[in-house]
């Protein structure tokens, strides 16, 4: 499972991840003012599982489906998703954004993707786009959460030293240029409507399929 956190094992055999613990408030109230009231939801990247759980119990019109490539993600997801018991909740899936192979059929009227942008190839994130280009909905919505560079914003000296740890730990890491990922999601027929400011230097980006 890829993170740049120290996840902890629960008693029920989850991982227990610290940025979930800060930061899934903040997202949620973003996806509470432009999330439909129903329709699927495909989650990407979904490590340890607690998004999806907590996301899943807050907004329960939505059928909500975790995915992570990482065997130990999908185990935690299913350890977190059994102890919810949520009707809402799916399995998690395989889904490897870099293999259409695996991914599930639309359409989704949302994709879901936290923190994975900085913390994978660029391939990774033109998949991403393709994948959602492709099954979300006329209208559905694309949401993006974590740090990203801004030409017109000075970078964070905390944004700063985190893109250098990305990119010691693997050189296709860091940070991205917003516009950059804009112009990658423009590409598949996906419009940027939204970009909110979050805590600890973070963005959220929202977009819509044409």
């Amino acid at each position: 499972m890829q993170t740049m956190d120290a996840a902890v094992a629960t008693p029920h055999g989850a991982l227990a991840s610290p940025a979930v613990a800060r930061n899934r408030g903040p997202i949620l109230d973003v996806l509470k003012a432009h999330m439909p009231g129903r329709g699927r939801v495909l989650e990407i990247a979904a490590g340890s599982g607690e998004h999806a759980v907590a996301f899943a119990r807050a907004l329960p019109g939505l059928d909500w489906t975790p995915a992570d490539p990482s065997p130990e993600a999908r185990a935690s997801i299913e350890a977190w998703a059994a102890a919810a018991d949520l009707p809402n909740l799916r399995a998690p899936l395989a889904l490897d954004v870099l293999d259409p192979a695996t991914w599930p059929e639309g359409p989704v009227q949302a994709v879901v993707c936290i923190n994975m942008i900085h913390i994978s190839p660029w391939a990774a994130t033109e998949g991403l786009m393709t994948l959602a280009g492709r099954r979300l909905t006329p209208g559905g919505l694309l949401v993006l959460y974590g740090p990203y560079r801004e030409a017109e914003v000075p970078l964070a000296a905390s944004n700063a030293a985190f893109d250098d740890s990305l990119k010691a730990r693997d050189p296709a890491w860091g940070l991205r240029d917003r516009d950059t990922v804009v112009a990658a999601a423009k590409a598949e027929g996906l419009a940027l409507t939204r970009r909110v400011g979050m805590p600890a230097n973070n963005l959220m980006l929202l977009f819509r399929r044409l």
